[in-house]
């Protein structure tokens, strides 16, 4: 097999204002697989939180393209593929371009390769998985956020992820009733990034319950896990861990203690990782989140065939882009799907630098 890479920025439509960051690009890292006259693709993104520049992504993408090389095919290089010290985002990345190879040389679409969870009461070949995006508003001024909400209901979007963790919290709280004037039908979850102390969180969380928010993602800031779970125990909303919830062994220890995980390929390390934890959590209590980072929808496409087995969808990274250079999942009308086209089922718009692997 021979792998190659491709570098290129992706900009968002707008800056997105978060209670730890304000981000406006960041950079994809494509990784290519070819074998036989096939080729399959996966991506990698920048992420600071994660410690991941895109020169240390691109040095460790181009060793795992060294190793891929030294398999006789992509079936055998997906067995057997050891996810050794790299980052869980290259682990994801390598997966998804063997996941998108296998598909297209067996004719099949990725959900059917990882078995999709319709398949297992149906006698016909199960339908591709679909499902219902939260779409992210930042932290913007209450009139901008009921703007967007508005445009986003209009849309045909039932579910609103709304940032929190400004200075004031009576600005966040402030947001939540515009949001919720905008769009009255909608959804909404909350997501603080970490910003609260229990204190403000044992405060806050009724206010937010009284307002309608369906759930809150990590409320308080990661590193503390036994506080989260204690913080679930009394809060009258439920309590979905994302940072405090990176590996398997994060969510051993949360299963049935909170009442999610925010599951992103890029952080447990690919597809496979991820039904590991779907597997671990189901009958505890504790419900499947797909999220994802603001990617390219090469990037999300393969959360998107993970997509029948969540609860709650996070899937809108690439809606987020001024210029998704893939299609193929779509999620414009506030609903993702992932192709019945063998592979992943994407397909690039435009093309970036190149790199030999």
């Amino acid at each position: 097999m021979k792998a190659t890479l491709r570098t290129v920025r992706l900009a968002l439509a707008e800056p997105l204002r978060i209670s730890r960051s304000t981000m406006s690009a960041r950079d994809a890292v494509w990784l290519t697989v070819e074998h036989d006259g096939l080729t399959g693709h996966g991506e990698a993104v920048s992420s600071v939180y994660y410690g991941l520049n895109t020169p240390v992504l691109e040095r460790r993408l181009h060793e795992a393209g060294l190793e891929l090389s030294r398999f006789g095919d992509p079936e055998n290089a997906l067995r057997e593929w050891p996810a050794g010290d790299r980052p869980p985002a290259v682990n994801a990345a390598v997966e998804a371009a063997l996941l998108d190879l296998c598909g297209k040389r067996s004719g099949v679409p990725v959900h059917r390769l990882l078995g999709a969870r319709s398949a297992r009461t149906a006698r016909t070949p199960p339908s591709a998985p679909s499902a219902r995006t939260a779409r992210t508003i930042g932290i913007v001024p209450a009139e901008r956020a009921a703007a967007q909400a508005r445009s986003l209901a209009d849309s045909g979007f039932t579910v609103i992820k709304v940032k929190a963790g400004a200075p004031d919290p009576e600005d966040d709280l402030a947001r939540i009733r515009a949001i919720a004037s905008a769009a009255p039908r909608a959804r909404l979850l909350l997501d603080p990034n970490g910003a609260w102390t229990s204190a403000q969180a044992l405060q806050l969380l009724p206010r937010y319950a009284e307002l309608g928010v369906e759930a809150v993602e990590q409320p308080l800031a990661p590193g503390d896990p036994e506080a989260l779970a204690r913080l679930a125990e009394r809060s009258p909303l439920p309590l979905i861990a994302d940072e405090d919830a990176v590996t398997y062994e994060d969510v051993r220890r949360l299963a049935g203690r909170v009442h999610g995980v925010n599951v992103k390929l890029a952080k447990c390390g690919g597809p496979h990782a991820a039904l590991r934890i779907a597997e671990l959590i189901e009958g505890s209590g504790t419900e499947l989140m797909l999220g994802c980072l603001t990617a390219s929808t090469l990037g999300l496409a393969p959360a998107v065939h993970l997509a029948d087995r969540a609860r709650w969808a996070d899937l809108d990274g690439h809606l987020l882009l001024a210029d998704d250079p893939w299609s193929g999942i779509g999620g414009a009308d506030g609903v993702v799907r992932a192709s019945d086209r063998p592979g992943l089922g994407v397909r690039e718009r435009q093309v970036g630098r190149e790199d030999a692997a």
